[in-house]
């Protein structure tokens, strides 16, 4: 599903990645830990096609996504990943509802199918009585699950999530973190997630560690 060859990268004068090599098959829930510095996040982000790396491949379904181009890339990402952070980036002024639908009117879904879709996403992740709320009328655990719905929403193959539960308190981190396996057994989608969180970390199909930009476990 996702295949990493020797990726590298770079900040400066900080070689942050030092030749990530990964295989990654559909439906896995993979967990990415490591102390902070150690290029989990980066090594998301290049997965995401969100930043380059420079040295190495990325392929998705053995395609070579460093090949893309920015537009042609922007597209890739839209369709088939979908992005969790630690910090929700809900946009305040619309509603649960019309932040799920973004992505959706964004790859250029209509407006019924995308409300519709977004109206199906909230009910199974129980907030169809949220669904006309802003974001600061709603729970830090309710905006996240809006946020995990508006990575859904176009039905990717993945969901990168990065420090997903960092933000919430211990009762929505355990809802959040079993919301994910739900959501791979109901839709049999591909998680690699970035945690500080051990529980969740070890909840995981697999375990990846990273130490000083080279991964020592778990990749098998």
């Amino acid at each position: 599903m996702i295949r990493t060859e020797n990726i590298h990268k770079s900040f400066g004068n900080l070689h942050v990645l030092r030749g990530i090599d990964l295989e990654i098959t559909k439906g896995e829930v993979v967990s990415i830990v490591g102390a902070s510095g150690a290029g989990k996040s980066t090594l998301l982000h290049i997965l995401g096609t969100l930043d380059r790396a420079d040295e190495g491949k990325v392929f998705f379904d053995n395609t070579d996504v460093n090949s893309f181009s920015g537009k042609k890339l922007a597209a890739f990402r839209n369709k088939n990943i979908g992005f969790v952070f630690q910090f929700h980036h809900l946009l305040p002024e619309f509603t649960a509802l019309e932040n799920v639908c973004i992505p959706a009117f964004i790859g250029g879904v209509s407006r019924s199918v995308a409300e519709k879709q977004a109206r199906d996403l909230l009910s199974f992740l129980n907030l169809e009585d949220r669904m006309e709320h802003k974001p600061s009328a709603l729970s830090g655990g309710e905006q996240q699950r809006v946020a995990v719905a508006r990575a859904l929403i176009n039905k990717p193959a993945v969901i990168l999530a990065d420090e997903p539960s960092g933000n919430l308190d211990s009762k929505s981190a355990v809802e959040l973190h079993r919301l994910f396996f739900d959501l791979r057994s109901e839709f049999n989608q591909t998680f690699v997630i970035v945690t500080h969180n051990m529980q969740l970390a070890a909840m995981a199909d697999r375990k990846l560690t990273i130490v000083d930009g080279v991964i020592t476990g778990g990749k098998d």
